[in-house]
C-alpha cells in the first residue's frame, strides 16, 4: 500500500508551513520527504494535495520537524510512532471508502 500525507501548521509570525511524506511500504524502509515549504509555497503544496484527494493533518511538532528534513530524506525513527499513528487513521480511511 503506498501512503501520501500533508502535514500543516499555522505560524503566527512567520505564516504557513507544510511538509509532504510519502511511504510504500512494499519498497520503502521508511517514509520520505516529498514536498515542504512555507507560505506560498506550503499553500500550493496544500493545493495540490487537495486536488488529489490527499489526507491532510495538522500537527504542529511533527511539520515543525519535518520541515527541516532535505527533500527524499527518510523519516528519522524518533518520528516513527507519530508516522505510523498518521498512516494507520488514512489506512482507516482508505478502508471506509
Amino acid at each position: 500500500m503506498i501512503y501520501r500525507n500533508i502535514n500543516t501548521i499555522k505560524r503566527k509570525k512567520k505564516g504557513k508551513m507544510a511538509a509532504a511524506i510519502f511511504y510504500d511500504e512494499d519498497t520503502d524502509k521508511a517514509p520520505q520527504i516529498i514536498a515542504r515549504g512555507t507560505d506560498r509555497i506550503a499553500a500550493k503544496i496544500i493545493e495540490m494535495a487537495k486536488e488529489k484527494n490527499i489526507p491532510i493533518e495538522e500537527d504542529m511538532g511533527l511539520v515543525a520537524e519535518l520541515i527541516d528534513m532535505d527533500m527524499g530524506e527518510n523519516i528519522p525513527p524518533q518520528l516513527y510512532s507519530i508516522i505510523a499513528e498518521i498512516l494507520l487513521l488514512i489506512e482507516r480511511m482508505e478502508e471506509c471508502i
